[in-house]
């Protein structure tokens, strides 16, 4: 089982609603991505690719769940993750820490954009 299902289901414990366990994914997403660049800065190979994979697995997990008879936005969606995945390898090949912060960057940026989603749905 995948890192990123098992965070779903923990996080279905807490919560049935399927905005917030998106918004837990992409937390998660950011808490790895700190553990990703600290890892390369110390020069700990194994703890670097461990968290890319927890990360790459976050992604295929959210990739999976999009509905793509829903619109555009799932196919926009589907690109970004893989292009996240894309970036998050090459970090860790390359040891770049400017393509882990581009990829936190975009998580940051899911996360506003899912919070807002989030709060318009409980109004």
């Amino acid at each position: 089982m995948s890192y990123g299902v098992d965070t779903y289901k923990e996080q279905a414990v807490v919560s049935d609603d399927p905005y917030l366990l998106i918004l837990k994914l992409y937390e998660g997403l950011l808490k790895n991505q700190g553990f990703i660049k600290r890892s390369i800065e110390s020069g700990n190979i194994e703890s670097k690719f461990n968290y890319i994979n927890k990360n790459v697995d976050i992604f295929e997990e959210l990739r999976a769940v999009l509905d793509f008879k829903g619109g555009d936005i799932a196919h926009y969606l589907d690109g970004l993750y893989v292009y996240q995945i894309q970036l998050l390898f090459e970090a860790g090949i390359d040891d770049d820490i400017t393509k882990v912060e581009q990829v936190t960057n975009v998580i940051k940026g899911l996360i506003e954009a899912w919070k807002e989603e989030i709060s318009k749905k409980s109004t």
